[in-house]
C-alpha cells in the first residue's frame, strides 16, 4: 500500500513534553522534518470537564493506585478523531502489559496504514469500558512495566518510520534485519580487519557473495535457535518457499 498522505500518528498522553523526544532525532527526526510523517501530540487533560483537570479516580472495588476515567478518554479520542485532514479509519492502540506482544510483522502493518492513534496509560491503568467502547487494540512491547505508555508509543512510532519509503538509506537494510523471516540477525563486522587479537570472519573477506549469504544465514538460524526458541518454532513451521513470520 502506497501512502497518498504523510504517515500521521495521534499520540494521547497526560506528559505531550515528553514527544517527540527521541523522535526527533536521527532518522526518524529527519523524516519528520521533512514531511515523510507528522506528529500530533495531545494531552489528555484537555478532554477534562472539571476546574482540576481530573483525568482519574479510585478503582471500582477498592485497591491502590487511581484509574483513568472512561468518560474524560473517551472525550480525547473522539475530538482527536474529528481533527480536520486526519485519518478516519485508522488502528486505535493501547500500550499495555498486558496487550498482544508488538511483532515486526504488525509493525510492518502498521507502517502501511495510515498511522495510528496511540492512548498512553498511566496509574493503574484506564477504565475497561473505554477500550471497549473505543476499540482500542491493547498492544504490549515486552513482559515489564513501565511508568505510562509514552516510551512504549516511542517505540512503535520509531519502529514504524524507519520502515517508511525514503527513511532508511537501502530496502534491503530492512529485509535482512532480526525478525524479518522470524530469524535474528547474524553477527556484523567492520574495520580493523582484526580487534584485539580477534580477525574479521575469513569468508566476510572472500569476495564469494555466495558463501557469505550461506554463511549469514547459518549465522542467523544458530543464534535463533539458541536465543529465541519461540521464533525457532515459528521458522521451522513455516512451509518451505513462503515468507517465515
Amino acid at each position: 500500500m502506497t501512502n497518498l498522505s504523510p504517515w500521521h500518528a495521534t499520540v494521547l498522553t497526560l506528559f505531550p513534553e515528553m514527544f517527540p523526544g527521541p523522535l526527533g532525532v536521527s532518522l526518524a527526526g529527519k523524516a519528520l522534518a521533512s514531511g515523510v510523517w507528522t506528529l500530533d501530540t495531545r494531552d489528555i487533560r484537555d478532554a477534562a470537564t472539571d476546574r482540576h483537570r481530573s483525568v482519574d479516580d479510585t478503582p471500582a472495588g477498592g485497591g491502590p493506585g487511581m484509574v483513568l476515567r472512561a468518560d474524560v478518554l473517551a472525550a480525547a479520542i473522539d475530538a482527536a478523531d474529528a481533527a480536520p485532514d486526519r485519518p478516519k479509519e485508522r488502528p486505535r492502540l493501547l500500550m499495555s502489559p498486558r496487550g498482544r506482544p508488538l511483532t515486526q510483522s504488525r509493525v510492518r502493518e502498521l507502517a502501511a496504514g495510515p498511522g495510528p492513534l496511540i492512548v498512553c496509560g498511566r496509574f493503574e491503568g484506564v477504565d475497561q469500558r473505554v477500550i471497549e467502547a473505543r476499540a482500542l487494540e491493547e498492544v504490549s512491547i515486552g513482559d515489564y512495566v513501565l511508568s505510562g505508555g509514552e516510551i512504549a508509543a516511542i517505540a512503535l512510532i520509531d519502529a514504524c518510520v524507519r520502515l517508511l519509503p525514503g527513511v532508511m538509506g537501502k530496502a534491503e537494510s530492512a529485509s535482512e534485519e532480526s525478525f524479518s523471516e522470524s530469524l535474528l540477525e547474524y553477527p556484523q563486522y567492520t574495520r580493523p580487519q582484526a580487534f584485539e587479537g580477534q580477525p574479521i570472519p575469513e569468508i566476510l573477506i572472500s569476495g564469494d557473495h555466495a558463501k557469505v549469504a550461506s554463511w549469514r544465514r547459518a549465522e542467523s538460524e544458530a543464534l535463533t535457535r539458541a536465543r529465541r526458541p519461540d521464533l525457532w518454532v515459528t521458522y521451522e513451521s513455516a512451509p518451505k518457499g513462503t515468507t517465515k513470520e
